[in-house]
């Protein structure tokens, strides 16, 4: 049998008491108390009954049994002011009052698929897999157990939009509903490298979700936290509360993946090893930027139809056509097209490749609605994907709508508040929304945050001093304009490669800015 009770498990068969997924350590007599507490909850349980039950009928002092009650009481987390799951009635005894659900052990004969599957561990899947198990209701609410399945059943279906994943499904995980499992046994049964298992817990008017991703090899606790909302409307919390969960373990994920890439050795990498190798040398620099090229590549050599590598590829030259890296213009841009092209061919459903590709077409060849298309279509795809957000955006900034872009980068933020680099990626997108609309000291604001993070950093840099020079603070928009002079001497003539503002009157307001902050003049025109 096991009790299931705000957020703990007493599991009476193996004796021990769960918070969540950690073990409580308690005392063998403070173990039985509370089980005699809560197996008899329809009633006050004297202290002739505790002493008949766990001591058997011996003398036990009022200090020895007081000292045990303690034990039970900070072992459920619960005080002798608060009681809030075991109350004392003077004079008479005590009583469990918390709401519990029995659960029984299924007879393993009723799941023999599993029993099968415990015979031979499934091999894991050629990318990263996970199993979202059944989360557990801490109340005897129906409403709640029916709730908290469909928030598993709702993450499930979120984390299948990422194509790099590979999710159980989840009739499969259901089979586990109701037992206490080891999730090494679950990794081995169901051929997953992560596992997501969670409690949904009542408190007053809201609802919190518990959850915490581990590692099924190891065992390991990769990151837990909690959510939580009002419950007057069921449907939207569940969907908010999703998208908190998806938003804060798929970037968990991924830089897991990219830690295991790092330590394989080079002649065991395959295609998606070298991809994410890649993504962990994505940085603005040069050097980092040409070996993430390079790796990009190697992984579209090895695997052809690997649409995100491609888009990644054509990623690196936006970022060379931005910071006035580019050796030969004609040439590279062209293969960035190309690349760009392929990606979204082959990546109909891909949001990776939809995003990153419609978007360096907009920013490379100048095929704004194109792109626009893309970048929706992968919103569609997955719409918890935060960094499509980001990159909607940006796209959004140079098509000329602002407001839309700061819708998105809002909304980018909203899903993963936990991911710096997307954070700042989304800051500095922001600080050209408010530029185009007029908004200058929060376009300041929001270039200040996002140099925070050392990304986009040419490009955040001249916003900064356009944005403050605009503003009418000189000195700061000087100080901003010699960082970008130092990353890029050649600044004036790489303008228009630098912001392709789609309307020529944006590119002029731009242009302006920076020549108020210092900018050099140059011969011939400016075109964006």
């Amino acid at each position: 049998m096991r009790y299931l009770f705000d957020e703990y498990v007493l599991d009476t068969d193996r004796r021990e008491l769960h918070r969540g997924a950690d073990a409580v350590s308690v005392a063998p007599q403070v173990f039985d108390i509370l089980d005699y507490l809560i197996g008899n909850r329809e009633r006050v349980v004297s202290k002739d009954d505790l002493m008949n039950a766990i001591w058997k009928g011996r003398i036990v002092s009022e200090a020895a049994l007081a000292t045990r009650m303690n034990g039970v009481r900070t072992a459920v987390g619960d005080c002798g002011e608060a009681q809030r799951l075991i109350k004392t009635i003077p004079r008479k005894g005590f009583r469990f009052v918390g709401a519990v659900r029995e659960v029984r052990e299924p007879d393993p004969s009723t799941v023999p698929h599993l029993s099968e599957a415990r015979a031979a561990a499934l091999p894991l899947p050629d990318k990263p897999s996970i199993a979202v198990l059944p989360f557990v209701s801490l109340s005897s609410d129906p409403e709640q157990e029916y709730f908290a399945d469909g928030i598993v059943e709702e993450i499930t279906m979120a984390l299948a939009h990422f194509r790099w994943l590979f999710v159980i499904a989840r009739n499969s995980s259901f089979a586990y509903k109701g037992r206490v499992v080891d999730v090494k046994q679950v990794g081995r049964e169901l051929g997953v490298r992560y596992a997501l298992e969670g409690s949904v817990r009542k408190a007053g008017n809201r609802i919190r979700i518990a959850g915490q991703l581990i590692d099924a090899e190891t065992g390991t606790h990769l990151w837990a936290d909690r959510f939580e909302g009002a419950i007057e409307d069921m449907f939207d919390l569940q969907d908010n509360l999703t998208s908190s969960v998806i938003g804060a373990i798929a970037p968990k994920l991924q830089r897991e993946e990219i830690k295991r890439a790092r330590r394989k050795p080079p002649e065991n990498l395959d295609a998606y090893d070298h991809y994410l190798r890649g993504l962990a040398k994505s940085r603005w620099s040069n050097n980092a930027n040409t070996e993430a090229l390079q790796l990009f590549c190697k992984a579209t050599e090895l695997d052809p139809r690997l649409a995100c590598g491609y888009a990644m590829a054509a990623w690196c030259y936006a970022r060379r056509k931005a910071n006035g890296w580019i050796s030969d213009p004609a040439k590279e841009i062209a293969e960035a097209t190309r690349l760009a092209r392929k990606a979204v061919e082959l990546g109909t459903n891909d949001p990776v490749a939809l995003s990153v590709g419609g978007y360096a077409l907009a920013f490379i060849a100048h095929e704004f609605d194109d792109a626009a298309a893309f970048v929706d279509r992968a919103l569609a795809e997955n719409p918890n994907f935060a960094q499509a957000w980001a990159t909607s955006a940006w796209l959004r900034v140079w098509r000329g709508e602002p407001d839309l872009a700061l819708e998105h980068a809002a909304h980018a933020v909203r899903l993963s508040p936990l991911d710096p680099p997307m954070y700042y990626d989304a800051q500095g997108a922001m600080a050209y929304a408010h530029f185009l609309a007029g908004r200058y000291d929060a376009a300041a604001s929001c270039a200040e945050s996002a140099l925070r993070g050392q990304t986009s950093f040419l490009l955040v840099t001249c916003m900064s001093a356009a944005s403050n020079a605009l503003a009418e603070r000189h000195d700061q928009a000087q100080r901003s304009l010699l960082q970008a002079l130092e990353c890029n001497p050649d600044l004036r003539a790489n303008l228009g490669n630098l912001a392709p503002f789609r309307r020529a009157d944006d590119f002029a307001i731009f242009e302006k800015a920076l020549c108020a902050a210092g900018l050099p003049e140059k011969h011939g025109s400016a075109t964006p």
